[in-house]
């Protein structure tokens, strides 16, 4: 006969102890069932103990995620989060930076868990955390000739449980100094810093930004787009996303005026050349998270030329005739097409109509022009093109040399085209 629905078979861990198993039943109270496992190993005081998984996560059983318990979990009796918080909260302000370092370790990993949060924050963490990033700065950077690996693992660690613990929404984000926000841009204006240090700091100051109007404005004060495009440079790709994450988040809460000031940056700093570069043909895949960071920068930055891209077009400017041309010769190597004069002319302009309808153009149906022009959303063309260069399409596993030709290309004609290339008929 099957248990009943309400009893899970679990094995709960003491240190020191071998694991019992044991059936919970999910209709008893939680407290009532951690005061059994105490019970069963003399331990007193049941209130200041707690269950949690015995896995990587080592997330705490509460009444909320109890029903996530499946038979076969390996459970582990421990110190209540309240307990663990406050243990942990007296342990960072150590004299000892062994003692410290390892505080801050365990303050890390805990953070993840939204319980402990819970505590440690009402325990004013957040405050302390920021606290001992402002003040502990100075000491740092004397002392890491002497104990680097030390000082900046506690600087690491310390940003960790400070993004873990934000990361929960508990705490808004327009509750910090200024002087914290220059303490963590600081780091990233760095030429040279912990790589883990960099990350953290550059996730924080992503948040700031699309949290808080205020705080979008003390970090653009702080943060220039010249100092993060290095970080772009180098061989790290997460560095390399939150660089452009921090870059999107800038440009997403700019105001309008400051947006297309900020293009023109991007442009002058040959943005695209460097992610062309050192993102796209560097020698390793590129992950999800890259993938959707580039993505969102090109839609930011077309999404500009939007009034351009729908301006109408001289049809007696040969120039502009010629960028049209020259975009469908590119995007679909015409040169190496065949010479036509043998085809019916009604099958040229079939071809012609196909390929520009690919490239997103509403095509004129003028019968009496052998090469039919666009009639509309000529930028479209140029947008469709590039998104074929966004890290996750089909392009970007095509011939190198192709994709590093069309890049060329719309660096050279880029303004020609978001000034006007909607043909008429």
């Amino acid at each position: 006969m099957p248990p009943p629905a309400d009893i899970v078979k679990v094995a709960i861990e003491w240190p020191g102890a071998y694991p019992k198993l044991m059936e919970i039943d999910q209709k008893k109270p939680l407290s009532a069932i951690i005061k059994e496992v105490c019970d069963g190993w003399s331990l007193a005081n049941h209130e200041y103990f707690a269950l949690q998984h015995a896995d990587s996560s080592n997330f705490y059983i509460t009444e909320k995620n109890r029903n996530e318990i499946k038979n076969g979990t390996i459970l582990r009796l421990t110190t209540s989060p309240a307990q663990n918080a406050q243990q942990l909260h007296e342990r960072v302000q150590s004299s000892s930076m062994d003692a410290k370092l390892e505080a801050l370790k365990d303050l890390a990993s805990l953070s993840r868990d939204v319980t402990f949060a819970q505590e440690f924050i009402n325990l004013d963490g957040i405050s302390l955390l920021t606290q001992m990033v402002e003040s502990g700065t100075e000491r740092y950077q004397k002392l890491q000739k002497i104990m680097k690996p030390c000082f900046g693992d506690m600087l690491s660690f310390t940003l960790t449980a400070f993004v873990e613990l934000m990361d929960h929404g508990i705490v808004s984000w327009d509750t910090f100094s200024v002087a914290f926000i220059k303490k963590i841009a600081s780091f990233v204006n760095k030429s040279a810093i912990d790589i883990s240090i960099l990350q953290r700091s550059l996730a924080i100051l992503e948040s700031m930004v699309l949290n808080s109007h205020d705080l979008y404005q003390k970090v653009a004060q702080e943060i220039t787009i010249g100092q993060l495009i290095p970080h772009l440079q180098g061989s790290d790709q997460e560095i390399q996303t939150y660089t452009i994450a921090v870059i999107n988040a800038l440009f997403l809460k700019a105001p309008d005026e400051k947006r297309q000031e900020m293009a023109n940056i991007l442009a002058q700093k040959q943005l695209r050349s460097i992610i062309l570069t050192h993102v796209i043909r560097a020698q390793r895949a590129i992950n999800n998270e890259m993938a959707h960071q580039l993505y969102v920068l090109q839609v930011l930055t077309f999404n500009l030329l939007e009034d351009r891209m729908m301006t109408k077009m001289d049809p007696q400017d040969q120039a502009q005739r010629d960028i049209i041309f020259e975009l469908r010769r590119i995007a679909f190597d015409a040169e190496s097409e065949p010479n036509n004069s043998s085809g019916s002319m009604e099958k040229r302009k079939s071809m012609y109509t196909r390929d520009y309808k690919k490239l997103g153009f509403i095509v004129s149906k003028l019968s009496s022009v052998s090469s039919p022009l666009p009639t509309s959303a000529g930028l479209t063309s140029a947008t469709e093109l590039l998104s074929s260069l966004s890290v996750g399409s089909p392009c970007v596993s095509q011939d190198s040399c192709h994709i590093s030709q069309m890049f060329s290309w719309f660096e050279q004609h880029h303004m020609d085209l978001s000034s006007g290339c909607r043909a008429v008929e």
